[in-house]
């Protein structure tokens, strides 16, 4: 027989918690994940992994804090600003297909017709999809949202096209009423606060202007979000650190 000790499930989970807990207090170690975060983003890190043939655009520690979250919370429908090449839309879909979900919602203004094609020839996992080309913070594309939801409050939204803080606050304040009680809110892309500005890729936005600085806006004038630290501190690497918000008032 051996001597080595076997964990009850119990044992686990608070080892695990614990140790997520020193590892966010290794103000050393976070600092050497943002250094690597940096230095990979020059050579597109992010874009370098797919879901059923098509792009994620994110990291993998995320795209496994999502599914936890949807584990966890089993929404009826996902909503995801910003499809880019749609591997996050089949991503979702998969998990929903599992645990018996309804929708998941694609919103964009860029949508080509061969990406649209290649999203719905999935099988099952396609029948799941509802795509709307056009602007996220459109009234109508909210009012059209609502038709497809109807009443469900059990709603999962994911932020994650266009980073301005003036648009992310924007979709913030649109979509926040769609999110019930113990549902979430994920704001993308965070990250852009905490790292130089990227010469690299041009964009309008950068630290000051960005995911973060709408989150931290918003969460000072609506009081029914939180942010969910425990996420944070167990993924060292991350594109949303700040930016997974726990809805804790209907």
């Amino acid at each position: 027989m051996s001597d080595k000790k076997l964990y009850t499930r119990a044992e686990f989970e608070k080892m695990r918690s614990d140790s997520a807990k020193k590892m966010a207090q290794d103000n050393s170690l976070s600092k050497d994940a943002l250094d690597v975060f940096v230095r990979a983003d020059r050579y597109s890190w992010i874009h370098q992994t797919n879901w059923f043939g098509e792009p994620v655009l994110n990291l993998p520690q995320d795209m496994f804090a999502v599914q936890e979250i949807i584990f966890q919370t089993r929404p009826k429908y996902i909503i995801e600003i910003g499809v880019a090449w749609g591997g996050g839309l089949l991503f979702y879909s998969t998990l929903m297909e599992a645990l018996g979900g309804h929708k998941v919602i694609g919103i964009d203004v860029y949508m080509p017709d061969d990406l649209k094609e290649r999203l719905f020839s999935h099988g099952k996992i396609s029948d799941r999809l509802v795509l709307i080309n056009q602007s996220s913070t459109d009234p109508q594309t909210v009012d059209q949202v609502k038709s497809i939801i109807d009443q469900s409050r059990d709603v999962l939204v994911l932020l994650d096209s266009f980073h301005t803080h003036e648009h992310v606050l924007k979709e913030l304040n649109m979509y926040s009423p769609l999110v019930g009680k113990d549902q979430y809110m994920i704001c993308g892309d965070t990250i852009v606060e905490d790292i130089p500005i990227q010469k690299h890729r041009v964009r309008p936005w950068g630290p000051g202007n960005n995911p973060k600085t709408a989150l931290h806006q918003f969460l000072k004038e609506n009081d029914r979000f939180k942010i969910d630290h425990e996420i944070d501190k167990k993924l060292l690497f991350t594109n949303n650190p700040d930016g997974y918000l726990k809805c804790y008032k209907d």
